[in-house]
């Protein structure tokens, strides 16, 4: 049964291995993945300090990525593939942590106070098919251990839904 608590005075490490135990126990026995992606961005959303949009966005053609679950304010609905900074994950099939949004080339912006941002891809038998989408108002916000972390939960919410074709 699923019980949220504080993660409070741990290492980003510890924090991810307990968040990832909370997520896991949110998910379990509900295999629906926009239920588990609603869930999955809510959690992020409430723990995870300084973010300003936690959410999830999904392959819906081979070339466009469509809005799914969020927290935060309303947001971009279509990316093209290769566009923005989630489009580009898709593209590369790779996280990317940026640590200055306006650095980026080609970044989208949906909230004009988002600094920084990571985006994680969801594999499903090898292919990307979506990806994590986490932007805070603070320069620098993300690094690698937010990275490992955030892969790891995407994993968790991959391992818990399923998808029906």
């Amino acid at each position: 049964m699923f019980e949220e608590k504080s993660i409070a005075g741990a290492g980003k490490q510890e924090f991810y291995r307990e968040l990832g135990s909370q997520l896991y126990a949110l998910l379990s026995g509900e295999s629906d993945p926009i239920a588990n992606a609603a869930n999955t961005s809510a959690l992020i959303f409430q723990m995870l300090p300084d973010l300003n949009w936690a959410g999830f966005y999904f392959l819906h053609k081979d070339d466009e990525l469509l809005l799914g679950p969020f927290q935060g304010k309303p947001a971009c609905v279509r990316i093209a593939v290769g566009r923005g900074v989630c489009g580009t994950a898709v593209e590369k099939a790779q996280s990317i942590v940026v640590e200055d949004i306006h650095a980026f080339d080609g970044h989208i912006a949906c909230d004009p106070a988002s600094r920084s941002e990571l985006v994680v891809p969801l594999f499903r038998d090898g292919k990307v098919f979506g990806v994590i989408d986490l932007d805070s108002p603070s320069p620098g916000r993300f690094d690698a251990a937010d990275q490992e972390g955030v892969e790891a939960i995407a994993a968790t919410y991959v391992a818990a839904s399923s998808w029906e074709d």
